[in-house]
């Protein structure tokens, strides 16, 4: 036996026992005639103490492990004499009696602590000792949980967990896949899934009207930090249902996870429409933790002689509270701030509502006192809050002004990684009119149904059809999205009209979804959350790459195991495929 215990376990109630411990030495500490090592496993960590006068031979011995080595050491629990109230075994320490070397380590290429020494490309590099700091033990034991606790709310609501392929065929609708070639069909490719779409409408098809998933997907697209080439999604469908039913199975399973992980108690998620939350709040993914909701100053700012606003297609204010105190330099900072390339404005106007009921604005040569007042009276301004203008065309300015919004409120810690603010968005628009390729897109995915009471809009408005479409929404990310699918043939064959499909490539693409719903499709709908993302918000962060084991950078790398890589010509020959020599160099 290795260990009878591990180094997370011990307590004041093991007081003079006997046990073994093995792990790895994070580091040792040399007193005169007595050395500390502290022994690491991912449980904890346990103070050992060697001295002289109990075995001078093990003494020298513990002095020549170093950092990372493995080792087993037996010895007495003990009361530890200087307490560390931060360590769950800060009350006792191992009287050691034996040491066995299991295996040494060369010195790692950077601390394994809490915080580390290493910067993020060498901890990628040697993901397998990043791994070992408590932090990523701490990510990943919070996936496994919230895994346990999915499969126990899914299981318990009656849903049954069915594994679909993950070599499929590749479809033009979203974004590109990653293709795989068939060495026995030359010429032919399968596409890694990047959903289980179309496979979830089959079982619902087949009679398995409650579907679930905890499963890998893959999108070959550019990267950021909430977002990997490859990733985890809690894939869900259910057959005879329809909107309210959804929302209320899968607003439980949010629920369920916030109480049984966090600790944290909400009665029910609130539901705006898609077109509420782009008025109030500038995006469909709102952060509802703080106010500084988006005001339209239309109405209260042109023809009045300011030229910026007059010529402006939209004039938005948010109030920003306490900040009637910010200085100039400040308020500079934040109008360079919103002239950045990526925000794209031309400048910021300000307003502060003084305490004595007066107003100071940038633009007071144009706009009375009572002009001003009806500004912070449509921002919601008080007293000691600051107004905050931006004017510009309507889609560009409304973008600017959230992400202000949600600038400002980081800098000033309203965001609270431990508040949780749960929202359903629901109510998208069908269908987005692409001015390049001058045709519609699905604003969700091609299977999206249509509002009921919209569907006569189809052939008269489309871009006014309302979708059966929802997002879930947390902290100001998107968790969770899905929709009412389509089960009738002659509405999905439509749905590819609008998209621009001939009927040949409708049936080529998805001709055996549209022959399964000739044989008695039921209505259905479903959700699919974005595991990853949700763990990441649950741990207190938005990256997701410290939640995941094995993550790509930010250039889709393993640079652990150098991934992508060239491969062997014998294996390019058995493919059929010819690559240039510059492109596999």
């Amino acid at each position: 036996m290795y260990r009878s215990h591990t180094c997370g376990e011990l307590r004041a109630s093991h007081i003079g026992q006997e046990v073994t411990l093995a792990g790895w030495v994070q580091r040792s500490r040399e007193l005169g005639g007595m050395t500390f090592l502290d022994l690491r496993d991912r449980y904890g960590i346990t103070q050992v103490a060697f001295n002289e006068e109990w075995n001078a031979n093990l003494l020298q011995e513990a002095r020549k492990l170093g950092r990372e080595w493995v080792v087993q050491i037996k010895g007495e629990v003990i009361e530890r004499h200087s307490k560390n109230a931060n360590m769950s075994t800060g009350d006792i320490e191992l009287k050691s009696s034996h040491l066995s070397v299991l295996n040494a380590s060369e010195t790692p290429p950077f601390t394994i602590e809490e915080e580390s020494d290493g910067g993020e490309e060498l901890r990628m590099k040697y993901r397998y000792l990043d791994l070992r700091r408590t932090p990523l033990q701490r990510n990943l034991a919070l996936r496994n949980r919230v895994n346990i606790e999915v499969r126990k709310y899914l299981d318990q609501e009656g849903f049954m967990d069915i594994e679909t392929p993950f070599l499929i065929k590749s479809t033009p609708e979203g974004a590109r896949d990653f293709v795989v070639p068939s060495r026995m069909q030359e010429g032919k490719f399968y596409a890694l899934p990047q959903s289980p779409q179309t496979f979830k409408q089959l079982l619902m098809v087949s009679g398995y009207d409650r579907y679930f998933q905890i499963t890998r997907c893959f999108r070959d697209e550019d990267l950021r930090a909430d977002r990997q080439p490859e990733f985890t999604q809690i894939d869900c469908e259910m057959a005879f249902v329809e909107q309210e039913d959804i929302l209320n199975t899968f607003e439980g399973l949010l629920l369920h996870l916030l109480n049984e992980v966090k600790g944290v108690q909400i009665d029910n998620v609130p539901r705006i429409t898609y077109a509420e939350s782009m008025e109030r709040f500038g995006n469909d993914k709102p952060d509802t933790r703080f106010g500084m909701e988006l005001a339209n100053l239309n109405l209260l700012t042109q023809h009045l002689g300011f030229m910026v606003f007059d010529q402006a297609e939209t004039v938005l204010g948010i109030a920003v509270p306490g900040a009637a105190s910010w200085t100039r330099k400040q308020i500079d900072r934040l109008t360079n701030w919103v002239k950045r390339p990526d925000i794209g404005m031309k400048g910021m106007v300000y307003c502060k509502v003084n305490e004595d009921g007066t107003y100071k604005s940038s633009v007071d040569k144009f706009y009375t006192q009572e002009q001003q007042a009806e500004w912070a009276k449509a921002c919601g301004a008080n007293s000691g809050d600051l107004i905050l203008i931006l004017a510009g065309e309507e889609r560009l300015t409304r973008k600017a002004t959230s992400e202000l919004r949600l600038h400002i409120a980081e800098e000033m810690g309203l965001r609270n990684p431990e508040d949780f603010a749960p929202l359903w968005v629901v109510d998208f628009p069908l269908l987005e009119w692409d001015h390049e390729s001058k045709r519609y897109h699905a604003m969700h995915h091609p299977f999206t149904s249509p509002k009921p009471e919209d569907i006569g809009l189809i052939e008269t408005d489309p871009g006014k059809v309302r979708a059966n479409a929802y997002d879930l929404v947390l902290n100001g990310n998107e968790i969770g999205g899905g929709s009412i699918r389509i089960h009738d043939r002659a509405l999905q064959s439509r749905m590819f009209d609008l998209l621009g499909f001939s009927k040949e490539e409708a049936e080529k693409q998805f001709g055996f979804l549209m022959s399964a719903f000739e044989y008695g499709a039921p209505p259905h709908g479903g959700l699919a959350f974005g595991f990853d993302r949700l763990v990441a918000i649950l741990g207190g962060a938005e990256v997701i790459r410290d939640f995941i084991a094995f993550p790509k950078n930010n250039s889709g790398r393993d640079v652990m195991i150098d991934a992508p890589a060239t491969i062997d010509e014998t294996q390019l020959n058995e493919l059929k495929l010819i690559i240039t020599a510059e492109t596999n160099e």
